[in-house]
């Protein structure tokens, strides 16, 4: 990538990707505490599974958000994320609203996952069209890597709910 000519680095435009970088780094790294408290009180071994296989994505994902960053020649820093944080918030409702070791529990986990899963695939989609407006090539690669990743965990969740839990959930 070539440098960043200073005009850009101080237009409306590249300050807004940066803001947006901040933020969802913020968010990322949040999940990391909410995803093993949610991978802990599913009942369906396979959504335990799927949450455990995303914690491990999401760890690289916010490498991989350092390296965007570095690229950026920019400080990895966050920027307290609102919505992830009422996403995660909610999530925690779930968990203390439903019964253990129930279906209906997964059920809900599903949908507070995916909630989370849809703000980070909005979030990571304007990413990439942002970098790749501005020729940050390197840094939208591994933007749409991560993006990739995010719409890959929302259909395995959707796949979950439809062919386990919520029938269980619904029998509950």
């Amino acid at each position: 990538m070539a440098k960043q000519t200073t005009e850009m680095k101080e237009s409306k435009f590249h300050q807004l990707f940066l803001k947006e970088l901040k933020d969802i780094y913020w968010a990322e790294k949040h999940l990391l505490k909410a995803l093993p408290k949610m991978s802990k009180a599913a009942t369906s071994p396979k959504l335990t599974e799927a949450l455990e296989a995303h914690l491990e994505e999401t760890k690289n994902q916010v490498t991989r958000l350092e390296s965007v960053f570095e690229l950026l020649d920019e400080k990895a820093q966050a920027k307290k994320c609102d919505a992830m944080e009422g996403l995660i918030s909610e999530a925690e409702d779930i968990l203390s609203d439903t019964k253990e070791d129930s279906m209906v529990r997964d059920a809900g986990i599903i949908i507070a996952s995916q909630k989370v899963e849809h703000y980070e695939i909005a979030s990571y989609g304007s990413l990439v069209a942002m970098a790749k407006k501005m020729g940050h090539d390197e840094a939208a690669k591994l933007l749409e890597q991560t993006l990739e990743e995010e719409k890959k965990a929302d259909q395995l969740l959707s796949k979950i709910a439809e062919k386990e839990v919520n029938e269980k959930a619904y029998q509950e």
